[in-house]
Parts: C-alpha cells; sequence; structure tokens
C-alpha cells in the first residue's frame, strides 16, 4: 500500500526546508536567497508534499501565458522510490491547469536517466538539448514537453481507478 502524502503551497516559513533539500538532492543547490525570492516571484507556483508532518518533497514552476515550466523537482532521499515524485508532478499539472496552462516543459540532466523515465510516463517528449547547460558538470540538459497536461492527468488518474498506478 501507498503510503500518504498530502501538498500544499509553499510559504515562507518552508524555505529553510527546502534549501536543506536542494543541498541533499542538487549539486548546484539554489540558496535561501534564492527561494525567498521564488516566494516572491508572482509567476512562480511552488507545492511542497507533507509525509509525516514533514516537508519530504517540493516542485516549483513558472507560469507564464498558458505554458508551465517546471524549475525544481526534488524528493527527499529517504523517501524516493515511493511514487512521490509521480504524484507531486500531477499535483503540478492540477496547479498549472488551475493558473490556465495546457502545457508544461523542462530541463532534465542528460545522464538523469530515473526522471527521465518518470517524465516519459508522464507524457513528457523531448524537444531538444541545452548544450552545457549544467555549469557544475557541463553536461547537457535535455528539454522536454508535455503539450496537453489535462489529457495526460486524465490517464494518470484513470489509471489509478483501475490500480495501474
Amino acid at each position: 500500500m501507498q503510503e500518504e502524502i498530502s501538498f500544499r503551497p509553499l510559504q515562507k516559513a518552508d524555505v529553510p526546508r527546502i534549501a536543506e533539500l536542494e543541498r541533499l538532492c542538487f549539486r548546484s543547490p539554489w540558496s535561501e536567497k534564492a527561494l525567498l525570492g521564488e516566494v516572491r516571484n508572482k509567476v512562480a507556483h511552488y507545492r511542497v508534499g507533507i509525509v509525516d508532518g514533514c516537508i519530504a518533497a517540493y516542485a516549483g514552476m513558472w507560469l507564464l501565458f498558458d505554458e508551465a515550466h517546471i524549475t525544481n523537482v526534488a524528493v527527499a532521499p529517504d523517501c524516493r522510490r515511493r511514487g512521490f515524485a509521480r504524484l507531486l508532478m500531477r499535483e503540478m499539472f492540477r496547479t498549472a491547469l488551475l493558473h490556465g496552462a495546457g502545457h508544461m516543459t523542462l530541463e532534465v540532466r542528460e545522464t538523469n536517466l530515473g526522471a527521465q523515465a518518470l517524465y516519459a510516463g508522464l507524457g513528457f517528449l523531448q524537444s531538444g538539448r541545452r548544450k552545457g547547460y549544467y555549469s557544475d558538470t557541463g553536461e547537457d540538459a535535455l528539454i522536454l514537453w508535455n503539450h496537453d497536461i489535462a489529457a495526460c492527468l486524465q490517464q494518470c488518474e484513470a489509471n489509478i481507478n483501475t490500480n495501474q498506478v
């Protein structure tokens, strides 16, 4: 049986924990100052995932016109392989749709095969490459797009109703 995770909007008081997750999950983490800037950013929408009363995951996106650009997705290392990233991305789909976005894009490291598989399972397709995008390693980023997040969300929820998570 899958553990419970609930979602809510990011609050200013969450920033220290989000910065901690950044340090745990990424080679080039965003600073607390950068994250505080996102709290004030009118186009930024962040959701946190709560497990057993603690923030275990978060994701952020910028909403511009009818597009959502995912900026960050992180799940605490001790909470991985439980389906939380998939649930978090579905939450981001819902949030984007509520704000009028029908398309979603993101960049993913070319070596992050786990994340690539997650995104492919959520209807994202590769549409390009950003050469040397990641300054810490010089590796490329794959540019992924999902051009119909409503249909994808509907399919994901249909799979849950038939126990095909």
